[in-house]
């Protein structure tokens, strides 16, 4: 028997069963039904639902139940201390998940949580299986970590390290502090949901710090994010859409970097458009096309899986498959700056080179592109530095590489895009023109003149300067290997796989970018 200590009853013990079923129900409640229902009203999902939608059905094995936090004044209040984590199957195969649930003290972060989290990012890259995190969080709680002793108490060696040992995806639902930020900008794939929040810092905790009212959208919403910061590689309306893209995405990539990445079946009708890139990219270089439809036909029929596609328009990235391999695709697209290669641009490849080497992603270039973006903007924008960047990994990646001009080659881009030896199989389309610049540029900067002020001796100066920069005058000296109708491309693009994935190896790399930098 037992005394309640407010009303003076003598209550009877709980049997162990009693005991045990209610607590688990308790900690299921999660933050109880009054702030689910008011999620429910906002159109948002609660964090076990989301689980349900990412896992296949029935096999979610949960860790930490009965956690809670360690100030004993919260312990009713911190059902699974606000972080709901586990394993379960995504099609088939295993994954972890780490969900955060909002209605428990805004999912605030405390050493208990923190230990749950880091025992699954352990777990994860010792078993070989995704994570997943389902961020939304308030930040640190704020009376678990004051003081010296809460900070002094701190054991970070390793727990912000990506090593990619395994795939990791986030999907940013509300408001992102704290640890539920700096998981989704260290994740491989990040989509936000729009009226996502993502910052170091709240608006009222910024606001009070420098005496400016901040707006929330503007300091870390998903559009700066999707645009600006480039840390978005997708965009979702709702929950069940981003679930949706982060299952999708993963379905691309192996379960860990010490395998290749799971083969799908070909849908039909895949590859029987090829008659029409003839048609899309025009001959001469100065028009403009959508290399987004190029890419449309090459891949296998409703593969294509874009990256950051809001982001550093003038180069597209996206996850594929050809012939049911993965394969990642990187292409200039002539619909924006002409194709010409800007910062965000650079960083964008350099992110998306660092994915593919570590999960063992086959590479295809796609090159129509003018140069770098060069100008005073260009420069203060550090772009020096990130052109040697993208230069630096390209030259780590040991994945197959394989690069294809469709038009025009021009410049340093030229070895960033895959040329001079930097991928292991080369081709030209019949109409690429390659130089060390654009022949009308090349004309003003050494003779001074253009084409109003005197159109006769600048034409007669275009000639000679747009002499030996033929697909052909690239092959004689073995600067591509091959030269294509433009119809061929697919089918050259599954020869060179089959030809350059090492059975020495099993299409496993050397992953020499798995500690690359997170972020940009």
């Amino acid at each position: 028997m037992s005394q309640d200590q407010d009303t003076g009853m003598v209550e009877p013990e709980l049997s162990l069963e009693q005991e045990f079923q209610a607590r688990r129900t308790a900690a299921l409640a999660m933050g109880g039904p009054k702030k689910l229902e008011q999620r429910r009203a906002e159109g948002r999902l609660n964090a076990r639902e989301r689980i349900e939608l990412l896992l296949d059905k029935g096999t979610f094995r949960e860790s930490g139940l009965f956690a809670t936090s360690a100030v004993e004044a919260d312990q009713a209040k911190t059902p699974a201390d606000g972080k709901i984590i586990g394993s379960g199957q995504i099609d088939g195969r295993r994954a972890s998940v780490i969900a955060y649930d909002f209605t428990v003290k805004g999912s605030s972060s405390s050493p208990v949580s923190n230990k749950k989290m880091s025992h699954f990012k352990e777990l994860t890259a010792k078993v070989g299986m995704p994570l997943v995190y389902l961020s939304e969080s308030t930040g640190v709680r704020m009376p678990d970590a004051m003081g010296g002793t809460g900070m002094g108490a701190a054991n970070s060696k390793r727990r912000f390290l990506r090593q990619r040992q395994s795939p990791w995806a986030s999907a940013a639902f509300g408001y992102c502090f704290g640890s539920a930020a700096w998981h989704t900008v260290s994740a491989d794939f990040a989509v936000f949901r729009k009226g996502s929040v993502l910052a170091v810092s709240s608006p009222g905790l910024v606001s009070r710090a420098t005496g400016q009212q901040v707006d929330a959208q503007e300091l870390g919403g998903w559009k700066l994010h999707a645009e600006v910061t480039g840390y978005a590689d997708a965009v979702a309306d709702t929950d069940e859409e981003a679930i949706e893209l982060i299952r999708r995405f993963l379905s691309y990539l192996p379960s860990h970097n010490g395998e290749r990445p799971p083969l799908a079946e070909v849908p039909a009708g895949s590859g029987e458009r090829s008659a029409e890139l003839k048609d899309i990219v025009p001959a001469v270089r100065t028009k403009t096309y959508d290399v987004r439809k190029v890419i449309e036909i090459i891949a296998d029929a409703g593969s294509v899986f874009p990256i950051k596609a809001r982001y550093g328009k003038s180069l597209v990235t996206s996850l594929v498959r050809i012939g049911g391999q993965s394969v990642g695709i990187i292409a200039n697209n002539p619909m924006f700056k002409g194709g010409a290669l800007d910062g965000p641009a650079c960083d964008k490849a350099t992110s998306f080179l660092v994915l593919c080497d570590s999960y063992n992603i086959p590479v295809v270039f796609l090159v129509d592109q003018p140069g770098f973006l060069i100008g005073l903007e260009a420069e203060r924008n550090k772009i020096a530095g990130k052109v040697i960047n993208w230069m630096n990994a390209l030259s780590l990646v040991t994945v197959p590489k394989i690069a294809i001009t469709l038009r025009k080659n021009y410049g340093q881009a030229y070895v960033n895009m895959g040329g001079g030896l930097t991928a292991d199989t080369t081709a030209g389309w019949w109409s690429t023109e390659v130089s060390f610049m654009d022949p009308s540029s090349a004309v003003s900067v050494v003779h001074g003149i253009d084409r109003e002020s005197d159109p006769e001796l600048f034409e007669q100066r275009f000639a000679e300067m747009a002499k030996g920069t033929t697909v052909y005058d690239v092959a004689r000296v073995f600067g591509f290997e091959h030269v294509l109708d433009p119809s061929e491309t697919r089918d050259f693009i599954l020869g060179a796989l089959e030809e350059h994935y090492c059975a020495r190896t099993g299409g496993i790399g050397e992953h020499l970018l798995s500690s690359w930098p997170t972020s940009f």
